[in-house]
């Protein structure tokens, strides 16, 4: 028998972009990479072309590029469909010319499997190795899934994506059509940290103690939490996404994955957002495990770690503890993303703490985050049931076991002052006894 060589195989599905996406049909559905391991090159090729083309669905989560499948001019030739609202997608879904489809993150991979069928996906790769296989790179989520299941898998390889060990390679042979194509990868700078920020991160760390495992959604408040961690040993990381701040934490020994049961002495994430400083360090790196969503963010794995300790934001919670963390009022915001994955995984772990952390205000200080109702329309994305902790830069909040009173009571506490007399007023209305802190 002749087995072919990978090379050759290689060799014989190289095209270019105008080519392979010549293979996307109209109607069909494209599922493209996330985050920063978004295709961008075969998504300006299939654009520039979108004459060619008539309702073809694009769907992803999070993008850091330009959406400009979701420009006026591309209505009737592309539709978006996300699972998550980003900068530039966030206007066509809002006005109606776009749409969102609510789902819990470690879901998706299975949404993709079964009631939404891929057609062609096109995803970003690293340089075949020396056995012919390609790296996902900074993104495993519902990218590698995804590839694994549609019916075309169109791949631009790219030189400067990093190569990263867990579950997150493919094979030549199960690539369809390779574009070859080097660019910068997508990079998001670390938020900026203020004092208030620095305020919460602070308190966020008080509760998390020596060998707990952690995850980090995004944004300025995670971001602060990371800085102060270097009093703590042996953290573990078990998370959604990581950006910058965990590497000079990983080269200290700080987080050094010791005591986790899930992938000792590897940070389990499943993807990555950040500067090129993270994805050097990310490449070829054994202490970093890339794996599927529906793995790292399935509730029952990340409870097999003990003492998990998630850290998310929201936009506004209620005095029963409702949270909402995507949507203002009717509009959508973003998505759900890994939020209620981890608060429940965390839920489950023996000795785990679940954290919603948050600014008091919003608007220049103009709206309460901390509401007596919330915005008409608004959708609660971690319910009062799975709550534990709520902080701002005013304090900690416990509200797992608490009755409504003293879940009430918890949250004025932590309110901006400017916003507690009204908060106060509607715990009287609604509890029909004064207010007594």
């Amino acid at each position: 028998m002749n087995i072919p060589d990978w090379k050759d195989i290689y060799a014989s599905k190289l095209v270019t972009a105008k080519e392979a996406i010549s293979y996307i049909k109209s109607g069909d559905r494209v599922v493209t990479g996330h985050a920063a391991a978004e295709p961008t090159y075969l998504i300006d090729t299939l654009v520039d072309n979108y004459e060619m083309y008539e309702n073809v669905e694009i769907c992803h989560l999070v993008s850091l590029g330009e959406g400009k499948y979701t420009r006026p001019e591309m209505k009737g030739h592309f539709i978006f469909n996300g699972f998550f609202v980003s900068a530039c997608t966030r206007e066509a879904v809002n006005n109606g010319s776009a749409n969102f489809t609510p789902g819990f993150f470690h879901e998706v991979p299975k949404l993709f499997r079964t009631e939404m069928p891929v057609d062609v996906a096109l995803v970003m790769v690293s340089r075949p190795d020396k056995h012919g296989f390609c790296s996902f790179g900074t993104s495993s989520d519902f990218t590698k899934p995804v590839a694994d299941c549609a019916r075309i898998v169109i791949a631009q390889v790219n030189e400067h994506m990093p190569r990263t060990f867990g579950g997150n390679l493919i094979h030549v042979r199960d690539i369809d059509f390779i574009v070859e194509h080097s660019e910068p990868i997508l990079e998001m700078q670390p938020a900026n940290v203020g004092i208030l920020e620095n305020k919460i991160g602070k308190y966020c760390s008080s509760l998390i103690k020596d060998g707990d495992c952690l995850q980090l959604g995004i944004g300025s408040i995670p971001e602060s939490v990371l800085t102060f961690l270097w009093d703590k040993k042996n953290l573990g990381l078990h998370t959604e996404m990581a950006s910058d701040g965990i590497i000079d934490l990983m080269l200290a020994g700080v987080i050094n994955n010791k005591m986790k049961t899930v992938e000792p002495g590897r940070s389990v994430i499943t993807f990555v957002m950040g500067t090129k400083r993270l994805y050097d360090f990310i490449d070829d790196n054994p202490e970093i495990s890339m794996n599927p969503v529906d793995y790292v963010n399935d509730p029952t794995v990340i409870a097999k770690n003990d003492n998990v300790v998630s850290i998310n934001s929201c936009i506004q919670v209620d005095l029963m503890g409702q949270v909402v963390s995507e949507s203002i009022g009717l509009k959508q915001f973003s998505g759900v993303g890994g939020q209620v994955d981890f608060v429940r995984g965390a839920a489950m772990s023996k000795g785990g703490r679940s954290i919603i952390a948050m600014l008091s205000t919003a608007a220049g200080g103009k709206v309460s985050r901390i509401v007596p109702f919330l915005d008409q329309g608004a959708a609660v994305t971690t319910s009062r049931n799975d709550v534990h902790y709520i902080i701002t830069e005013y304090g900690i909040a416990l509200l797992k076991g608490k009755t409504l009173k003293e879940r009430a009571k918890a949250l004025i506490k932590i309110a901006h002052p400017n916003f507690r007399d009204e908060l106060r007023a509607e715990y009287e209305r609604r509890f029909f006894e004064p207010y007594e802190a």
